[in-house]
């Protein structure tokens, strides 16, 4: 049982009718368990208090968009059911008829403007990158929702697909009544059952939705991000599917007639940032510790060589044993944005002496170089890759790893030096990331919530201010490649690679892994 697809222009939009997608389960409404291990800790239930891909995905277990990002990034109709731009800066959306909260209440319009509002004016600005443009959101009927940008605004599609929809009851909900359950009411294919921080999720399934009931009555997220405790897990048969299959458990996998590794591609950048912007910068010291009167980092020579002296093919094949694959730049050769003047810097330790002597530390110094366990593939030991080779040139590293839950928080605060961080560009295209990572700091603007080396370049913010407002595909492409030249050939931030998806799981599901990562229940089918 499906969904058909048709297509046709409305006014001066694309109005989407409904999006092809086969229904899971909904001949099967039968109790069955599963049971998922992430692999990076979900700290929230709140879906609009922190924005980062754990917390996403979680929330889309309970919460609806307005719009279903498909795992290539495609955008499907999902609480809005068609939409259409009736000039540049208002985008109408008609709703979903006859949608039910869990507590039985009905969805309406009220609640898109509730939600959309919240997302948009919570103090943690967390989903700034999404909601800088919303100048305003109204209810014409009950079922069609108005929403006006500030600006033309391309991407406005894909922001909305980020923001899940709540009760209106619940829109002045604290954190602490969203975890507890008590407004972690939703209209998404599972209902909250219970949750214990740092340790698991269990919903049950929505027998009313919409789109049809979830094959699974009863799913467990548990948080798994130790490799070792994870995999565990999965052969022991108490997880059904994990997430970041460890490298060392593939040829157990492999090997066993229970098991299957689920692979697929990612557009998940993995990169180093670094603190160009202070004359002092934190953890960074002379080799006897003592502190140094200026900061190196700001030196565009230093960046590069510490880039030069880095090995990632090593890393990528002996590391993450080919679990990722080499970056240059925030998009690889055919996403939009992708520039073919991008200098790719080549590993070269010799060179990589060669520039630090110019810059002046021709003796090295000493850095902490910050990153979280269990949160990207093979971190905690890219990590300590990163350190040895950045020993052998002259630079001193001691490797701080910590809980995704405690890393964060610093690093959205400037707390480090340097540190290892990632972007998924569901997307796929520069500017989402480019908004986020190296426009500047600007909270009312909305601009750069996740850059925390303080970039800085009046050329790269004019170029993210003129894409991000440019609907003109052909016009807004050019702009986005010069966004990652200048990105890039200054080395504001050190590109590591793309993960790539490693999952294992029993041979009795299958499952299709997403471009953005997210492990999602509803997706999961019998075998």
């Amino acid at each position: 049982m499906g969904i058909s697809i048709t297509r046709r222009e409305f006014g001066r939009g694309s109005l989407i009718l409904a999006a092809a997608a086969s229904m899971p389960g909904l001949a099967k409404a039968k109790d069955t368990a599963l049971t998922i291990g992430v692999a990076a800790p979900f700290t929230t239930l709140d879906p609009h208090e922190q924005s980062n891909s754990p917390n996403n995905a979680t929330s889309r277990h309970i919460f609806d968009s307005l719009i279903n990002r498909g795992g290539k990034a495609e955008n499907n109709p999902q609480l809005a059911t068609n939409w259409n731009n009736t000039d540049d800066t208002h985008w109408e959306f008609v709703l979903r008829k006859n949608v039910k909260f869990h507590d039985g209440s009905d969805f309406t319009a009220k609640d898109v403007v509730a939600s959309l509002l919240r997302a948009r004016d919570k103090p943690s600005q967390s989903f700034a990158s999404y909601t800088r443009n919303i100048k305003q959101v109204t209810a014409k009927d009950p079922h069609t929702v108005v929403v006006e940008t500030t600006v033309p605004d391309p991407m406005i599609l894909n922001s909305l697909s980020r923001i899940r929809i709540i009760s209106a009851k619940y829109a002045k909900a604290d954190v602490s009544e969203f975890d507890s359950g008590k407004a972690a009411v939703g209209t998404g294919p599972f209902k909250y059952k219970s949750y214990m921080p740092g340790d698991r999720l269990v919903v049950t399934r929505n027998e009313d939705y919409f789109a049809g009931p979830a094959h699974w009555s009863l799913v467990t997220l548990r948080i798994l991000p130790d490799n070792g405790a994870r995999l565990a897990n999965l052969l022991s048969g108490d997880a059904d599917l994990i997430e970041n299959l460890p490298a060392q458990g593939i040829d157990r996998v492999k090997g066993s007639s229970k098991f299957d590794i689920i692979r697929g591609q990612s557009t998940r950048l993995v990169f180093l940032g670094m603190d160009i912007e202070r004359d002092k910068t934190p953890d960074i010291t002379a080799k006897d510790g003592s502190p140094l009167d200026k900061n190196p980092l700001k030196d565009e020579r230093v960046r590069r060589a510490m880039l030069m002296s880095i090995n990632r093919k090593a890393i990528v094949d002996r590391v993450m044993e080919g679990n990722g694959t080499v970056a240059h730049q925030f998009v690889a050769e055919g996403y939009a944005g992708h520039s073919d003047d991008v200098e790719p810097v080549k590993y070269d330790p010799e060179q990589a002496k060669k520039l630090l002597d110019e810059a002046g530390w021709k003796d090295g110094f000493r850095l902490t170089l910050h990153g979280p366990s269990g949160r990207y593939v093979d971190d905690s030991q890219v990590l300590q890759a990163v350190g040895q080779f950045l020993a052998r040139i002259g630079i001193e590293t001691k490797v701080n790893v910590m809980p995704w839950a405690v890393y964060s928080e610093k690093y959205n605060d400037k707390l480090y030096g340097v540190y290892l961080a990632s972007w998924g560009i569901n997307t796929g295209e520069v500017s989402n990331p480019a908004l986020a990572l190296v426009a500047k700091r600007d909270s009312k603007a909305g601009t750069g919530r996740y850059n925390a080396g303080g970039v800085d370049d009046p050329r790269l913010n004019a170029l993210i201010k003129e894409a991000t407002r440019t609907l003109d595909e052909k016009k807004r492409t050019p702009l986005l490649e010069e966004v990652s030249e200048i990105t890039f050939n200054n080395l504001y931030l050190l590109p590591m690679h793309y993960e790539n998806v490693v999952m294992g799981a029993k041979k009795t599901i299958k499952y299709e892994p997403r471009g953005d990562k997210y492990t999602l229940a509803y997706e999961v089918k019998p075998a």
